[in-house]
């Protein structure tokens, strides 16, 4: 054995590389236990976070929005099955590499996909990013297939508004959008987050909180792909209220079949109610296009149209009425005293004012003319004449009492109410007073007056009743799914005019004769089915200054507007249907005929109603083949 002393001490050199060997490794284990501390303790509830999030996630289940039915129960607006492409980027170790691989899967530009990444760069963690609403099926399989291959990416099933008239009630139906941030700060009390969809325009917009459901929501655990192993627990969404409409179906189709490749109005109206049982406003749009996310270039095509398809004429076309006005100048020049049944006024084919000639349409004029002619041929000579015994404000008078120079109050957003002028009015706009020589041009529905087609259609339908203007109305009731009734709706009369029978029955019996005794300009309107009275209207869009031009001769933006507004039956009427043709020249030749075809649709609906729903199911003692 060695003794100790006789072993040999530690050289200084290796004591210092040890003490130093024992520092580093002292420093590296305090970092250690500071790295420890901090993400266990100062960051260890974000990180807790994150790994829950990345096992377990929450699922948003948007409620199914209400159904919407016509007055018969027609199915007009439903919501079906759909997919929307997500992508979660926390799940993707590679983000470019998996959209890149997408791309290809789906012959799409990645760059697409890549802009849609960095536009959401902001979001939360492991929130889902929307690549693409409404997919097609070959994307569906495409995504399926490559599951293995597409880290993070995934489909959603969720229910997709349906319009199944396209666009014929596009305007009074409205269509659905995706919240927007400044809609978001508004609504988020009422429970909506972002992505959610909300109505946007139209019926969908202005009963959104009936129509729209209780979203519900998933807690589901999630594979390190993304993909769904289980659900941990579940609360149901709820589908929205149905609403039941009193618009015809079949009327509105055939009006809208009527105006295939015209631009202008229609209004149909119960008489006694002011129930809606048309609107069509052409150009339309088809809602489809929003439901499934509508595209940069679709909506600045719809914008930029020279037609304005988004616009809805029916409530904000505002229009010379032209000679359908001239129902105004009758009333009142009967219930004032201004004139007689019998009353005659001259018609050489103009009328002298000052310097000016005031020119009928009819160039040789039409002789002696009492009220029922004035109405039945529309001399325009006649009512220049009325007009000069009323005067402006006389008329504007029975023009507001009838529901001119002011919304209808409908329950769509943006109606406009016209203009009824009167001598402060000019006073106040020009500040000047209303000259004499102006008066004629309003008799004839021209000057400074305008209206809409609802106005119009409200106006006769108030006529046709007697004098009582409603409130125009389209939802009769809103249920639940099991058919319990949450809200019902019906007529609300504004104001009612007393009106003179001789008046009522004097004018209504001129307006028949207009369509049906062969010397009226309405006789395109004359029906083997059932008789309908109206007035025809051709509104001047550029004053011709003298000038006695076919409109068929003018450039088309410069031609005639065609009105044609009339009731039925004339006896005892029901319905009442305003038509106005943008540029169509005429009235009696563009919107009578479209008018006849409306109501002699409605008068076969009236002598063979629709089944009832106890016929439908079979009656007792009959039949049934299923």
């Amino acid at each position: 054995m060695i003794p100790l002393s006789s072993q040999k001490e530690v050289p200084p050199e290796f004591r210092q590389r040890t003490q130093v060997l024992f520092a580093i490794v002292g420093v590296a284990l305090a970092f250690l236990v500071c790295r420890l501390f901090f993400l266990q303790v100062v960051d260890g509830e974000r990180y807790t976070y994150l790994s829950e999030n990345n096992r377990i996630r929450l699922k948003r289940i948007p409620g199914t929005r209400g159904m919407i039915f016509d007055r018969n129960g027609q199915l007009l607006v439903d919501s079906r099955p759909s997919f929307d492409l997500l992508f979660v980027p926390e799940d993707a170790p590679e983000r470019e590499k998996t959209l890149g691989e997408l791309a290809r899967f789906l012959g799409r530009d990645v760059n697409e996909f890549l802009d849609l990444l960095e536009e959401n760069k902001g979001r939360p963690p492991f929130e889902e990013i929307v690549l693409g609403r409404d997919v097609d099926w070959r994307t569906v399989v495409a995504v399926e297939s490559h599951q293995l291959e597409l880290p993070g990416v995934t489909l959603r099933t969720r229910p997709r508004r349906s319009y199944l008239m396209n666009s014929m009630a596009a305007h009074l139906l409205g269509y659905l959008g995706e919240i927007g941030p400044r809609q978001l700060k508004l609504q988020k009390v009422k429970g909506y987050s972002m992505g959610d969809e909300i109505g946007q325009f139209g019926l969908e917009r202005t009963w959104e909180e009936f129509l729209r459901g209780r979203s519900g929501g998933q807690q589901v655990e999630v594979d390190a792909l993304g993909r769904r192993v289980r659900t941990l627990h579940e609360v149901a969404d709820a589908p929205g209220y149905n609403v039941s409409l009193t618009l015809d179906w079949e009327l509105q189709e055939i009006a809208a079949q009527a105006f295939q490749g015209k631009e202008g109005a229609v209004v149909a109206l119960e008489v006694d109610t002011g129930a809606i049982l048309a609107m069509i406003s052409t150009p339309a749009f088809d809602p489809n296009t929003f439901a499934r996310g509508i595209t940069g270039d679709e909506w600045r095509a719809l914008t930029r149209d020279r037609l304005h398809p988004l616009n809805n004429r029916s409530i904000q076309g505002q229009y010379p009425p032209g000679s359908t006005f001239k129902l105004i100048l009758a009333i009142a020049a009967l219930e004032e005293g201004a004139i007689h049944p019998d009353t005659q006024l001259s018609c050489k084919g103009s009328m002298m004012f000052g310097n000016r000639a005031f020119r009928d349409w009819k160039k040789e004029g039409h002789g002696a003319v009492n009220l029922r002619k004035g109405l039945v041929q529309s001399c325009d000579v006649y009512f220049y004449q009325i007009g000069q015994r009323l005067g402006v404000d006389r008329i504007a008078h029975y023009s507001r009492a009838l529901g001119l120079g002011e919304k209808t109050g409908i329950a769509l957003e943006d109606e406009k109410g016209g203009l009824v002028p009167d001598s402060q009015w000019k006073q106040r706009r020009y500040g000047q007073p209303w000259f004499p020589g102006e008066t004629p041009s309003l008799a004839i529905g021209q000057g400074y007056l305008t209206v809409t087609p609802l106005q119009m259609a409200n106006l006769y339908a108030a006529f046709a009743n007697g004098g009582t203007v409603y409130r125009p109305w389209f939802v009769r009731k809103v249920e639940s799914l099991d058919g319990t009734v949450i809200r019902e709706y019906g007529p609300e009369k504004i104001r009612s005019l007393p009106l003179k029978q001789s008046t009522l029955d004097l004018v209504r019996e001129a307006l028949a004769d207009a369509v049906n005794s062969g010397e009226g300009t309405g006789g395109a309107a004359k029906s083997q089915l059932i008789r309908i009275a109206g007035k025809t209207g051709t509104a001047q869009v550029v004053e011709m200054k003298g000038q006695i031009v076919k409109s068929e001769q003018l450039a088309y933006l410069i031609r005639d507007h065609a009105w044609f507004i009339a009731f039925a039956p004339a006896d005892k009427p029901e319905i009442a249907v305003a038509v106005l043709v943008e540029h169509g020249g005429h009235g009696g030749a563009a919107a009578a005929p479209i008018a006849k075809k409306i109501i002699e649709k409605y008068a076969a609906g009236r002598t063979s109603p629709p089944p009832s729903v106890e016929q439908l199911a079979g009656a007792p003692g009959g039949t049934r083949a299923d």
